[in-house]
C-alpha cells in the first residue's frame, strides 16, 4: 500500500481486494482516486434502546451524533467526499442525512483518517470532532465490508481523555452488495456492553460518483481536531 491509496484501501491492504467490486469502486474513494461517493436510498429501519437511551441520544443532536427517532422507510442520502484537511491528512467525509419525518431533518455527521500512529481509520463522529475512535476494518467471506469500533478519545481544546465506554457503545456495521437488487445494503448496530441496543439501522441504497473537487462545504466539520 502506499500514500496514494485511498485510505480503506490502506486499511484493509491486500484484502481489499476481496471485496464485492462494487464495495471496491465504493470504498476506493480518495484524493488519488479522482472521485467521491453519494448514496441515495431509503433506511427501511432507524431503531433505538430503551427509553433512557433518549436523553443520551437527545443531547447527541447537539453535535449530529445519533438521534432519538424511531421510523420505518426514511429516505436518506450519504456524502463520502474525500479531501486534505487543514492538517494535511487525507480525510472522507460520512455525513448522512434523514429525513425522519415531513418536518424534521437528522444528520449523522462523521469524518475519516488513516493513522499511521494508530494503524487504522480513526473515525471522527460529530459537526466539531469531539470524539475520535478506533475503527477495526475485515472482509467477510461474501465479500462484504465489516467495521467495528474500539477505544474512543474525547478532545476538547485542551481537554483530552479516553471516554468511559460505561457511558458510550460500540458500532457494529455490515455493509454488502445485492447483486440480484442492484444496490448496496447497510446494517448498523451501537450497543453498550451493559445496558444493550443504543441506536441502529438498516437501509439501502444506490451510489453515484462525483469528481473529488466536487465537495460541498456544508459536509466539512465546524472544527478539525489535529489529535489522533
Amino acid at each position: 500500500m502506499t500514500a496514494g491509496d485511498g485510505i480503506f484501501v490502506r486499511a484493509l491492504g491486500d484484502d481489499f481486494a476481496r471485496l464485492h467490486p462494487q464495495l471496491q469502486r465504493r470504498f476506493g474513494v480518495g484524493v488519488a482516486a479522482g472521485y467521491g461517493c453519494i448514496g441515495r436510498g431509503v433506511m427501511t429501519e432507524l431503531r433505538r434502546g430503551a427509553w433512557w437511551t433518549v436523553p443520551f441520544l437527545r443531547f447527541g443532536t447537539l453535535r449530529n451524533i445519533m438521534f432519538p427517532e424511531r421510523a420505518r422507510d426514511v429516505p436518506f442520502r450519504i456524502d463520502n467526499h474525500p479531501y486534505i484537511d487543514g492538517y494535511g491528512r487525507e480525510t472522507v467525509t460520512f455525513v448522512r442525512t434523514m429525513q425522519v419525518s415531513p418536518r424534521r431533518r437528522r444528520r449523522f455527521d462523521a469524518t475519516m483518517i488513516h493513522s499511521a500512529q494508530r494503524g487504522g481509520i480513526v473515525d471522527y463522529l460529530g459537526s466539531h470532532q469531539h470524539l475520535a475512535v478506533d475503527l477495526e476494518l475485515s472482509v467477510t467471506r461474501e465479500g462484504a465490508l465489516r467495521l467495528r469500533s474500539h477505544g474512543q478519545r474525547f478532545y476538547e481544546g485542551p481537554l483530552a481523555f479516553r471516554f468511559p465506554m460505561l457511558l458510550s457503545g460500540r458500532a457494529d456495521l455490515t455493509e454488502r452488495y445485492d447483486d440480484d437488487r442492484g444496490c448496496f445494503v447497510i446494517d448498523l448496530e451501537v450497543c453498550n456492553r451493559w445496558f444493550g441496543r443504543l441506536f441502529g439501522y438498516r437501509g439501502e441504497f444506490t451510489c453515484t460518483y462525483p469528481p473529488a473537487s466536487d465537495i460541498p462545504e456544508t459536509v466539512k466539520p465546524y472544527r478539525e481536531e489535529r489529535r489522533e
